[in-house]
């Protein structure tokens, strides 16, 4: 889902989580739910998608950032994860890998059922983060 409005932290939080309750988590039943802001103001949504298969599952940040760069987007500002759990769900290494090489050290907001928030900047969920430049870095 795209939206062409610029959101507050708490606007964001709330598109994530509007995401998160129509996630297809039939087999965990854990509901994840992402929105991410690009540099120009537009949002675009996802929530996780489970196959029986758990390793052919697609996570609510991957969805969310891969719609927007098909969408032509390249620079992003943040995104908020919302999950259906009493602690903090941080992306997991696929997610904070991908959205590194794609969004940057873009800033991450979480929140729990509490309605509590916490915000990191994306390097510090991925330190000494594997990039195109370590590539380059072992060429001769």
């Amino acid at each position: 889902m795209s939206k062409d409005s610029a959101a507050s932290v708490t606007g964001l939080i709330s598109i994530a989580n509007e995401a998160k309750e129509k996630s297809e988590a039939r087999f965990s039943h854990f509901r994840v739910g992402a929105a991410i802001e690009t540099a120009n103001g537009k949002i675009y949504s996802a929530f996780n998608v489970e196959s029986s298969s758990y390793g052919l599952s697609m996570c609510a940040e991957r969805i969310a950032l891969w719609t927007a760069v098909n969408a032509g987007e390249s620079k992003f500002k943040r995104i908020a994860i919302v999950a259906d759990s009493r602690g903090f769900c941080t992306p997991c290494g696929a997610c904070r890998q991908v959205m590194y090489e794609l969004a940057g050290d873009i800033d991450v907001y979480l929140t729990n059922q509490k309605g509590e928030v916490r915000n990191y900047k994306l390097s510090s969920l991925l330190p000494e983060a594997f990039t195109s430049k370590t590539l380059l870095d072992g060429r001769d």
